[in-house]
């Protein structure tokens, strides 16, 4: 097993007791046949079960729609592409010349397959306590940061609220552009606020998750402006 690997394994807090498995959860189609779509398919059901554990355990007085919108928000793409980055993957994921020259190492929708990828390698290797343990650790910090009234609404609700509270009409949302094979698709879509001439693009592995990141950033974009003077307030 290379160095990387090795760091990698110790910033996981945990030992692969079949090395292939970790290497195969790193390698994109891209790179070859024995990729980790399988796994990352595997990853997926494991980490909603994870989260799903966990947040019940901590949210004891909290009610089903507080928990689902929690865990939308720690199992999306964009929150699984920030734990990606904090594990240092880019640098030991295995991708083709051409995807790693497009700049794939850094891709959100990649990163985020990864993460999940590595969650079905553990279940794999070693069972469901091991992969929720991971899960417990990674996510600690974020889930042990306060109660569940501090968790927003999603995104394109809050949103849709924050136009209609100033009178403005809900906004908009189109397919702007769609990468990747039928398969693996990424989307990007953008949502739009004609009364305001604003536009932002968000991303995701399909069309709901990509509106979602775009809402976010419309909303992110509308907060900072909404100060006095801006024409923004009623």
């Amino acid at each position: 097993m290379t160095p990387q690997l090795a760091a990698l394994q110790h910033r996981l807090g945990y030992r692969f007791n079949q090395p292939e498995l970790l290497t195969r959860a790193l390698t994109h189609r891209s790179f070859g046949v024995e990729h980790n779509e399988r796994l990352e398919f595997l990853g997926d059901a494991v980490l909603s079960l994870a989260v799903s554990s966990l947040l019940y355990e901590q949210f004891s007085g909290s009610d089903e729609g507080d928990l689902t919108r929690i865990r939308a928000h720690l199992v999306r793409e964009d929150s699984l592409h920030k734990l990606a980055l904090s594990l240092d993957l880019p640098q030991v994921l295995r991708l083709s010349d051409g995807e790693a020259k497009g700049g794939g190492a850094q891709r959100p929708s990649i990163l985020a397959d990864v993460m999940e990828a590595l969650i079905g390698a553990i279940y794999v290797d070693s069972g469901y306590a091991a992969a929720l343990e991971l899960v417990r650790r990674l996510l600690a910090e974020v889930i042990g940061g306060g109660g569940a009234e501090n968790w927003g609404k999603d995104a394109k609700t809050a949103l849709q609220e924050w136009l209609q509270a100033r009178r403005l009409a809900v906004p908009g949302y189109r397919i702007a552009e769609t990468r990747g094979q039928a398969h693996a698709q990424t989307f990007e879509v953008e949502c739009s606020v004609p009364a305001l001439s604003l536009a932002k693009r968000g991303e995701g592995r399909s069309r709901r998750v990509a509106e979602q990141d775009a809402a976010r950033r419309m909303l992110d974009e509308l907060i900072s402006r909404d100060k006095p003077g801006s024409g923004l307030r009623d």
